[in-house]
């Protein structure tokens, strides 16, 4: 007689609970859920798992970018001065900052799974209403709503980074940022078709279906076989790995899948255990700066294409002001993108694929310090050549190096944070570094919408400054992770 699924969920249920706590006998061979990993090595799983959870990446750079082609349209229409238009972005990065902390915490605590399908559920819902939007008031508020959602994004890095083998992290995870790529080069290009038609309302509507479609596909995800083992949960580990093996046709490690010592997960204080303490404090000054690098790279990018100041234009602009409608006169800055603009962000935007090739092979050569502290001084150094008067190609080129270096900065943190914390308190400490991270995108729009205009070599010296900040924190790392295993207890 055939078995029902319900009746096997008892069955394994029971099995789990008159094993746990049980020794297997004498002689027999155990092995870890790591051994598990590397002999079960790469094949059409992690293929699969790479796809989608690589295509959070697009979800979450449309929703992200979102704010820096739509901009323009709400300043014109609610006559927005520069500080309420940038007050958009930090409340979505305000929102992200408090939620990521919180969906981290309930990650560890209830699984990876449970909360990236929540976030996606969440950050969808409210990306729709923001398009409803009667005010500006509210618009700010639901964009923080949608910045929570998008903060538990994070997640499916996680997963990602917890099933592949270890020789495959450093070259799987920076891939991942072509998903990233694809995502921003899709918002710029349905913009400009998009904004100039039916409006920008209808822009964050089209916006919001790649992360609905993603939701029906999440039955395809497996929960974390460590964070299972973490819990307790080996039967459940095992199950996944035996799926895992059969789906990559390779046979499983010999023995018993050894269960790991019960802890408590997602704990604060397991982040200033001594053997972590210099190394939390050291990852958050640093996820803080690159956030603050990469965001106001961004957004000085859509200043300068809105406000055209670009060498010699502020003379243009004296002697045409004569002829300046009193609109383009306001302190609103009401001017519209044109298909120069979203050509010219296209092509910056490219630029975050440009170094991929490279940081990948200093990840893996160099380490993730040493490649980390490289860029980041590279950027330092971009950020001040784009005080030199040059042409608007000049400009272009100095923005594109610019997003392909804070792009593999971020490629190379995101790969070191989700390797250097154990399984108990992998997804706290992302989510508190997401955190940190959010703090210096907060402030970007500040530095980099309004300073910029007060004093433009002023905004690039701080830009600059942090990045040298970061470098120094970057190469004095007490832990590297390239060819470490990945850690489950503190």
């Amino acid at each position: 007689m055939a078995t029902t699924p319900k009746e096997v969920e008892n069955a394994i249920g029971l099995e789990e609970i008159h094993t746990e706590g049980q020794e297997p006998p004498k002689g027999q061979k155990m092995f870890t859920v790591e051994e598990a990993v590397e002999t079960i090595g790469f094949g059409r799983f992690h293929i699969l798992l790479f796809l989608i959870m690589g295509s959070t990446g697009v979800a979450e750079a449309m929703e992200i970018m979102l704010i820096a082609v739509v901009s323009p349209f709400i300043r014109c229409e609610w006559q927005l001065q520069d500080w309420q238009v940038a007050l958009v972005t930090t409340m979505v990065f305000f929102g992200y900052m408090v939620f990521s902390i919180v969906l981290g915490l309930l990650a560890d605590q209830y699984g990876r799974w449970k909360i990236l399908l929540l976030s996606f559920l969440w950050a969808a819902y409210f990306s729709l209403l923001t398009s409803f939007a009667p005010s500006y008031i509210w618009f700010v508020f639901l964009r923080a709503m949608v910045g929570g959602g998008v903060s538990g994004h994070a997640q499916g890095l996680i997963i990602k980074t917890e099933f592949l083998p270890t020789k495959y992290r450093g070259y799987m995870l920076p891939l991942s940022q072509i998903f990233w790529l694809a995502g921003s080069l899709l918002i710029i290009g349905l913009a400009s078709v998009v904004n100039p038609t039916i409006g920008w309302r209808w822009l964050i509507r089209v916006a919001s279906i790649p992360g609905i479609l993603l939701i029906l596909v999440f039955k395809f995800i497996l929960e974390s076989a460590r964070y299972n083992v973490s819990t307790g949960n080996t039967a459940a580990a095992l199950a996944t790995l035996q799926r895992i093996a059969k789906m990559n046709k390779a046979a499983m490690p010999e023995g018993v899948l050894r269960e790991s010592p019960k802890e408590r997960r997602g704990r604060f204080k397991d982040l200033f255990h001594p053997k972590y303490l210099r190394t939390t404090v050291q990852i958050w000054i640093i996820w803080l700066g690159i956030a603050f690098a990469y965001y106001g790279v961004i957004l000085a990018s859509t200043e300068l294409l809105e406000r055209d100041l670009v060498c010699g234009s502020v003379a243009a602009a004296v002697q045409g002001s004569s002829h300046d409608s009193e609109e383009s006169r306001s302190p609103c800055h009401c001017r519209l993108f044109g298909p120069a603009a979203y050509q010219t962000m296209i092509i910056s935007t490219v630029g975050e694929i440009a170094l991929n090739p490279l940081n990948i092979l200093g990840i893996n050569f160099l380490g993730r310090r040493l490649s980390l502290s490289i860029t980041m001084g590279c950027t330092a150094l971009f950020f001040l050549l784009l005080n030199i008067c040059t042409s608007s190609t000049g400009m272009i080129g100095f923005l594109f190096m610019l997003r392909a270096l804070v792009s593999a900065n971020f490629n190379t943190i995101y790969i070191y944070t989700a390797e250097v914390y154990p399984t108990t308190m992998r997804a706290l400490g992302m989510g508190t570094s997401g955190s940190l991270c959010r703090v210096g995108a907060m402030v970007a729009p500040f530095i980099a919408q309004v300073l910029m205009n007060a004093s433009f070599i002023g905004a690039l010296c701080l830009f600059s400054s942090v990045c040298i900040i970061c470098a120094i924190s970057a190469v004095t790392l007490p832990i590297e992770t390239k060819g470490r295993a990945l850690q489950v207890c503190v």
